[in-house]
């Protein structure tokens, strides 16, 4: 059976709490793992949710400030202690190539896996095509430059059982038409397009620190499921836009705009002490789907299909 969710390794901006390790994001997606924005600490946080070194085929780093990068050294050479039976892909931006190179090589260990490197440029654009899911990238508005990264399901089909039965088409058959695309009924051809409709594929988008921008609303257009900075509160707009971030009503404003499902906060700054306030303003900003402020540890389901 499939599995789709997020794993919160981490929720805090800048500087690690008490209660908020610095940032960590597990993406399963079927039998693939996508790790976005190990900071430090993250492998730790990986043993304590359970997440092995084995569940990680993509590595996606936003930018390079440390709270989004640090624990990229611990997690590589877990990878490669660990001996993990598959390659692994590292996305991060061009411009970052000596941090990521830096961070790589902290530390003398025995590269036992093959770990490609494929770095963005420019404003991004498709990164992996894969039989589950596309991979895209989108310039963000932060002081450094910053990516955010959208993983697109390929849109299927739903067989409509009415259908079906009204053409006389049972059992081994259904899977042949849905194979072949058509199947020969009494002297005529059914096609497939008439006996089911287009089941819309699933849509994830991880958007870090950046100011409202282009790109983050293009990542987040018609999204399942949206995990999204919002370092301050609504009060403290003004600080958001001198250091690139995001407040609670933005990303909600935002999300409602582009028709997300699942809005998940995240990425908050050690100056407020009550995550309530965040689900608060982002309500008041008109979101009005499934709200998620998220905690370190927890698990977020990618919502069912619609």
């Amino acid at each position: 059976m499939s599995v789709r969710e997020l794993v919160v390794l981490g929720t805090a901006s800048q500087v690690p709490t008490r209660h908020r390790n610095h940032n960590g994001y597990l993406l399963r997606w079927d039998s693939e793992g996508i790790l976005f924005d190990p900071g430090e600490g993250t492998q730790r946080q990986m043993l304590r949710a359970g997440v092995a070194a084995h569940d990680v085929n993509r590595i996606c780093v936003t930018h390079f400030h440390g709270d989004h990068s640090l624990g990229l050294a611990g997690v590589v050479q877990r990878i490669n202690l660990d001996r993990v039976p598959h390659p692994v892909t590292a996305h991060y931006p061009a411009s970052g190539q000596r941090f990521f190179e830096r961070l790589r090589y902290a530390t003398a260990y025995r590269e036992t896996v093959p770990l490609a490197e494929a770095p963005v440029a420019g404003e991004g654009g498709v990164l992996a095509r894969t039989a589950g899911y596309t991979l895209e990238a989108r310039r963000l508005s932060h002081p450094v430059e910053s990516y955010g990264y959208r993983l697109t399901e390929p849109d299927g089909r739903r067989m409509l059982p009415e259908r079906l039965a009204a053409h006389g088409i049972r059992g081994p058959e259904v899977g042949r038409l849905q194979r072949e695309g058509e199947l020969e009924r009494e002297g005529h051809t059914v096609t497939l397009e008439e006996v089911s409709e287009v089941r819309r594929g699933q849509r994830f988008a991880f958007v870090m620190d950046t100011r409202l921008c282009e790109g983050a609303y293009d990542l987040a257009q018609g999204c399942d499921l949206l995990v999204i900075e919002s370092t301050f509160l609504d009060e403290d707009e003004p600080l958001a836009v001198e250091y690139g971030h995001l407040t609670a009503g933005q990303a909600a404003r935002l999300a409602a705009e582009a028709g997300v499902r699942h809005l998940v906060l995240t990425h908050f700054s050690q100056r407020y002490g009550d995550p309530s306030a965040f689900e608060r303003q982002a309500r008041a900003a008109g979101f009005e789907g499934e709200l998620t402020v998220a905690q370190d540890l927890m698990s977020v389901a990618v919502p069912k299909r619609r």
